[in-house]
């Protein structure tokens, strides 16, 4: 067995000004909010006065990031692993942080759905694509890192997880939220929890990122690798949505397809964009990656 280098106790110590742990530092600082302390008294009454088939399209959405946040939640830990035996201290430590919010993410939307009074079953919002995202892609391609970590693997799983997941799925669902309910001065519990998690995600986005870029840096054929596979989800994005508007070209809360469409197409491109950046880049310029290049709140 190979002898294990304690690297806080050796001349490296830790890397503070490197990306991952300015990251760590960030989620210390403004991931500590408490689903629990969320109130939702507004939110009944408001729920109240919304028709039923804006009832039914808010429940889409919120039953639809349930199941996701608690598929991200279950899913994470291979990659966890993976960079844990790699002996990416910094990188590790932020992972922590970012299991930790997954799993209140999971928490906030139950204590929506239970504050609205909606106990039931609402798997039957999880549309085909739906489940093939999050039922079949996502944790294969995780679970792969179980018995492979090679760079292309590593590279799969934060693609499919952070860029498209996380980086336009989640995105275009927090764009909706603010397009039903915001403008109508609507379920401001609701949306208070929403803006807390886009702020948690960004770090989310941003760690998935900066792995693509280091992958990319030392192993310039991924670039290819991730835009192909990238392009290879993105029919997904665009049938979860028009699954989402129903054939329709309007919501029930007045709101364009097109719109929307057009904002999941804008994210996809700018994932693309800033993994371009990579190319060329030292090493050393990778971990001394802004926040503000990297999107993160």
């Amino acid at each position: 067995m190979e002898q294990r280098t304690i690297l806080t106790t050796s001349k490296r110590g830790l890397q503070i000004d490197s990306f991952p742990f300015r990251l760590y530092q960030k989620a210390k600082k403004f991931g500590i909010w408490n689903p629990a302390d969320m109130d939702f008294t507004q939110d009944q009454k408001d729920w109240k006065q919304l028709n039923a088939e804006q009832q039914n399209d808010i429940l889409r959405l919120i039953s639809q990031f349930q199941a996701g946040e608690e598929a991200v939640t279950l899913d994470l830990l291979p990659l966890i692993m993976a960079i844990a035996k790699e002996g990416r201290l910094e990188e590790e430590m932020f992972l922590t942080t970012f299991l930790f919010e997954e799993a209140k993410h999971t928490e906030f939307f139950r204590l929506v759905l239970n504050a609205l009074g909606e106990t039931g079953d609402l798997s039957g919002h999880h549309t085909t694509t739906y489940k093939t995202i999050f039922y079949e892609i996502l944790p294969t391609t995780m679970d792969r890192l179980l018995t492979d970590q090679s760079p292309e693997a590593i590279a799969e799983a934060a693609t499919v997880y952070n860029m498209f997941v996380e980086g336009v799925l989640a995105e275009t669902g927090y764009y909706s939220f603010y397009q039903n309910l915001e403008t109508l001065g609507l379920m401001p519990g609701l949306l208070k929890g929403i803006g807390n998690l886009k702020r948690d995600e960004s770090r989310h986005i941003g760690y998935g990122t900066f792995l693509l870029q280091r992958l990319i840096c030392e192993h310039p054929h991924l670039y290819e690798y991730v835009e192909g596979k990238m392009q290879e989800l993105t029919p997904l994005a665009i049938r979860l949505n028009q699954e989402g508007f129903k054939g329709k070209d309007v919501s029930t809360f007045g709101n364009q397809i097109e719109d929307t469409m057009n904002f999941t197409m804008k994210q996809l491109s700018v994932r693309m964009d800033i993994l371009s950046r990579a190319r060329g880049k030292r090493i050393e310029e990778i971990y001394r990656v802004t926040e503000t290049e990297m999107g993160v709140l």
